[in-house]
């Protein structure tokens, strides 16, 4: 596994419950600053081997950004169970409930 995968398993693992990061959040503090698509695809290929939180990841604009209703409503749902408020259109306060790894 590349260091970039390993560091982006440990930052998804470290979000807290109640909290959330975003997926170009993620890749710059894993060292990759244009590596957000890489974040999408090691969450989608590797959450369920590594138990990761993929329900607190959103994109920059604080948005829900997966489109399959299905997911969309677990991941709304998920979050509702921890506390945070994600709005009609799919929205999370990002001042409110960022989580700042460092």
């Amino acid at each position: 596994m590349k260091p970039f995968t390993q560091k982006v398993i440990l930052i998804i693992q470290s979000i807290p419950a109640g909290a959330v990061m975003t997926y170009g959040q993620i890749a710059e503090q894993a060292g990759s600053r244009r590596g957000a698509r890489q974040v999408v695809r090691i969450l989608h290929s590797l959450s369920g081997i590594h138990n990761l939180p993929w329900h607190r990841v959103i994109n920059a604009k604080g948005e829900i950004a997966i489109t399959d209703e299905e997911a969309r409503y677990s991941q709304i749902r998920f979050l509702g169970e921890e506390g945070i408020e994600v709005s009609a259109e799919g929205r999370i306060d990002l001042e409110k409930y960022r989580y700042d790894y460092n």
